[in-house]
């Protein structure tokens, strides 16, 4: 392996026009991208964070925090699109790397890109299981634990993790367009149920609430005043990850140097105006301090509390008590798009390093009647279903930390 060889730019062309059965299939377009990304960054984080670090560290201004997060990862985007639209080739990070400083660190990289998505698909998938058995109880349907846990977490083995995994697997074998529309309806879906609660809850909005904007500084950094606000931005920055794997399906696109910047960048600008807007109005009818030591869909349910009428006691009668399960489902749906986008991230991947001879060439075959990467969407199904279904919810968000880092 020449350690410091760059791939020539020439060689990287020749593989992104590549045709034939032995090749990838373009067909994702500019508004197939957006959906692909708005469908990895939008999920359960916007209904858990937001009320976290609104309480802990910002108040109302969680919606500055949330512009500055988005700041930032448009200057990370642009270098993405850049790199995406020159040099269209499956891999993302991993291809970048290898045009510019060689084999060693396109190596590393493109290790890390795998054990990123690994860790989170597994993190997602066992979250998924947990929303799925609160989403079934509210209709009075209970599954039981040990089916639904692994062994460390009072259970035997995780089973409805390990299916969606298989199911997206699955989604994903079948080709990128089928798999593109399947994100497009995920997506339109918790999309719908964001803007409802956005509509819903703007006429119960108290102004009160946002008094003062900007809390003052308890003394202690990071807690309220602007050194909150910037504490926020590096916290909620996390709610944005995801936008890189859109990268991976450039060999996928149609007119790449055209359509993969506006997927990136567009995918950050919607999922930045909804952020904003959501917490906006989270906070907006319910206070700020309301929403401290809460978790999950909590803070969200608390805001949902708010929107209503007053009786004579002062108690007040929320209008929408249905909108807490269509919560609930927004983030079941939300997670299906997760758990597609980072395993096709994973394959991709995979498949450039194998085209490149660091690794076998088992990785890099194309299945003639999906034109997808099937054996390693299948070698990715077993081991992230696995790992869904035995590992501690606790040490696989552990894990995805040091993935993301």
């Amino acid at each position: 392996m020449g350690l410091f060889i760059k791939k020539p730019f020439e060689a990287l062309l020749a593989e992104a026009n590549a045709s034939g059965s032995k090749s990838l299939k373009r067909v994702l377009g500019p508004w197939s991208l957006v959906a692909l990304g708005v469908g990895v960054i939008i999920g359960a984080g916007l209904f858990s964070i937001t009320g976290t670090v609104a309480a802990g560290y910002t108040g109302p201004a969680i919606t500055l925090s949330f512009a500055i997060a988005a700041l930032g990862c448009c200057f990370a985007g642009l270098c993405y699109a850049e790199f995406a639209s020159m040099i269209p080739v499956a891999g993302s990070a991993y291809t970048y790397s290898y045009a510019t400083m060689g084999e060693l660190i396109a190596w590393i990289i493109g290790w890390d890109l795998v054990l990123e998505y690994t860790v989170a698909a597994t993190t997602v998938s066992i979250s998924w299981s947990r929303y799925l058995v609160v989403f079934l109880e509210g209709l009075d349907i209970h599954l039981p634990q040990a089916l639904t846990a692994c062994p460390w977490d009072g259970g035997i083995v995780n089973i409805p993790a390990f299916l969606i995994v298989v199911l997206m697997s699955i989604f994903l074998i079948r080709g990128t367009e089928g798999s593109s529309i399947f994100n497009g309806i995920v997506v339109f879906l918790k999309v719908s149920v964001i803007a409802i609660f956005v509509v819903l809850g703007w006429k119960y909005i108290n102004a009160d609430n946002y008094t003062p904007y900007i809390p003052a500084n308890t003394g202690t950094l990071g807690e309220y005043g602007l050194s909150g606000v910037l504490r926020g931005a590096a916290i909620v920055f996390f709610a944005f990850l995801g936008f890189d794997a859109v990268s991976t399906a450039a060999q996928e696109t149609k007119n790449p140097k055209r359509n993969m910047p506006i997927g990136i960048l567009v995918s950050l600008l919607v999922c930045t105006v909804l952020y904003m807007l959501f917490a906006h109005v989270m906070t907006g009818v319910a206070h700020y301090t309301e929403f401290s030591g809460q978790q999950g869909i909590a803070p969200v349910a608390i805001a949902i509390e708010h929107m209503g009428y007053a009786d004579a006691t002062g108690i007040i009668h929320p209008d929408y008590p249905w909108l807490n399960r269509a919560i609930v489902l927004a983030i079941l749906f939300g997670y299906c798009s997760v758990i597609m986008v980072t395993l096709l991230g994973q394959s991709r991947v995979f498949l450039s390093m194998s085209h490149d001879g660091l690794l076998p060439p088992f990785f890099s075959h194309i299945n003639e009647k999906f034109r997808t990467p099937a054996r390693s969407n299948l070698l990715f199904m077993l081991i992230v279903g696995l790992l869904a279904a035995f590992v501690p919810a606790r040490l696989a968000g552990e894990m995805t930390s040091i993935g993301t880092l």
